[in-house]
């Protein structure tokens, strides 16, 4: 496979975070009155917002709260913890490989650019990429292909040769079906064969990925 660009997904990808949204998603649950044990509740790649209907539901909760004002609270918790969330391993190094050596590197996330730019702000990592696509950019966000299929475009790389990066059966259901190559990063080991299942290769950080092993994927 020709790869010519690597597109990354951001939450439990590029950054390891997935504990403090577990931590976001339970305590807005616990002011809408819904103690929850569960450590992760949220669905892992389809965006804040859109987990918020399937949660209510499940937990049978009514408020007068909207989806997007529990979205807000969940972003307000997650952003005010930043300094606990942190780069996954390897991602800098690879990055700067990976542009050094020509490719183009692109962000395609389910999350808005309010939540993008404040991690810019913090992880300084905004020059690593060449274009950023966020959820307000495309109709319908990840599973859909929409949003790897726009990066592909502004990037002007065909999707074949274009290889993501993703933590989600949604991210990876999205850029199977935008026609591209997948590697899966594999930070719960419970998701170990579902991911696999998604996925032309799983690793468990960057530091198992370079430049000359992307082409082989």
């Amino acid at each position: 496979m020709d790869v010519k660009a690597v597109i990354f997904d951001l939450n439990g990808t590029v950054l390891e975070d997935e504990y403090v949204y577990g931590s976001a998603f339970r305590k807005v649950l616990a002011f809408l009155g819904k103690k929850v044990d569960k450590k992760y509740p949220q669905v892992g790649g389809i965006g804040v917002e859109e987990n918020w209907p399937g949660l209510l539901s499940k937990y049978h909760i009514k408020t007068s709260e909207t989806t997007d004002e529990l979205a807000r609270l969940t972003q307000e918790y997650y952003i005010k913890h930043l300094s606990r969330v942190k780069l996954r391993k390897g991602f800098t190094k690879l990055i700067s490989s990976l542009r050094d050596s020509g490719m183009k590197t692109a962000l395609a996330t389910s999350n808005t650019w309010w939540l993008v730019d404040n991690v810019f702000a913090v992880f300084r990592i905004a020059k690593y990429f060449d274009v950023v696509t966020t959820k307000e950019e495309v109709t319908f966000n990840k599973p859909s292909p929409d949003i790897y299929l726009l990066t592909a475009k502004k990037l002007g790389i065909k999707p074949l040769n274009c290889l993501v990066v993703e933590d989600s059966v949604a991210g990876l259901t999205a850029a199977r079906d935008a026609g591209m190559r997948t590697v899966a990063i594999v930070w719960d080991g419970k998701n170990v064969l579902t991911l696999k299942k998604y996925s032309d290769l799983s690793l468990k950080d960057f530091t198992e990925l370079s430049p000359d092993g992307i082409k082989m994927v």
